[in-house]
């Protein structure tokens, strides 16, 4: 492995999804309004949780932080996706690729990373609520949310940084939407064995060690929900995680097919099938799947309305 970057490659162009070509131009529309549709749900939880007192708990405050990543992860990906959709050749600088491509896993890292903190607000909620006042407090909380990103940056960052460093001497073109690490490794004309095992390891710490920990809070969780003698009693308490589990189990399906593996021959199509679905539906789900059946989200709704118009009035 070369100690600095000898690349000749000034610019990387993105083959997009050829496959579907004749359907370009509706999935351009179709993904426009995903977007859209991502920014604003994401946003209003944002804003709903910024501007109601009564959402400002442990909960919430870890809602709103997925809601800024899920933002954030989509935005990384998805303007070149839909560039790729209009245009028969899409373009993206040596740099660019390379700095988009750490900001999609660093946010992506974090973002399972907030879901077990989520999953674990939920097991002192359920298992320890007399302690959990006191074990999940507001400063707390805040710790907890900057770890994640901590966490994130260390897992990602020095798979990155190699990655940066390497020679690229070969074809210029990415056989995906974005700057994936495993089509850009395609493109380098050095051995790539060692930062094919730490990305694996970081898919593993990533991906499986966050599962596991879920996994693992859930058990807890389901062993006390059915100690609870009343019917009712177990409903309410297994309500406050349906929303965590239905995005959770979304999510953690397409990522464990997608990269915990090794980089053998795969059937790219799949893969970026699974990938559109990654990173534009889950998004755009989340915000819906927390807030529907949500009876705290749709008070607040209620009474930011009656503000709204009180101040109006």
């Amino acid at each position: 492995m070369e100690p600095r970057n000898t690349s000749r490659v000034t610019e990387f162009i993105l083959l997009g999804i050829p496959f579907l070509y004749d359907f370009h131009r509706v999935f351009f529309v179709l993904g426009l309004f995903m977007y859209i549709v991502t920014i604003l749900g994401n946003g209003f939880i944002l804003i709903i949780v910024t501007i109601e007192p009564r959402l400002q708990t442990p909960m919430y405050i870890f809602l709103s932080n997925l809601a800024f990543l899920e933002i954030c992860y989509t935005s990384t990906v998805v303007p070149k996706l839909l560039q790729t959709f209009i245009q028969s050749k899409t373009t993206i600088c040596f740099h660019c690729c390379l700095i988009r491509g750490f900001f999609h896993f660093f946010f992506g890292s974090t973002e399972l990373f907030i879901l077990t903190a989520m999953a674990f607000d939920r097991y002192l909620a359920i298992c320890k609520p007399l302690q959990y006042p006191i074990m999940m407090s507001k400063h707390v909380c805040l710790q907890m949310s900057l770890a994640t990103w901590y966490a994130a940056l260390i897992v990602i960052f020095p798979n990155s940084f190699m990655v940066w460093r390497l020679p690229f001497c070969r074809s210029n073109v990415i056989e995906h939407f974005y700057c994936d690490f495993g089509p850009v490794l395609r493109l380098v004309c050095a051995d790539t064995h060692l930062i094919e095992f730490l990305r694996l390891l970081a898919a593993f710490v990533s991906v499986i060690m966050t599962l596991l920990l879920m996994i693992l809070s859930y058990i807890f969780i389901i062993a006390t929900i059915l100690c609870i003698p009343s019917t009712v009693g177990q409903k309410k308490a297994f309500s406050t995680c349906t929303s965590h589990l239905l995005v959770v189990s979304i999510l953690y399906g397409a990522l464990v097919f997608m990269y915990v593996r090794p980089n053998i021959q795969f059937s790219f199509r799949l893969s970026k099938t699974v990938a559109v679905f990654n990173t534009m539906l889950t998004p755009m789900l989340n915000p819906f799947i927390y807030t529907i059946r949500n009876a705290e989200v749709k008070k607040a709704i209620q009474n930011a309305i009656h503000k709204r118009k009180g101040t109006l009035n």
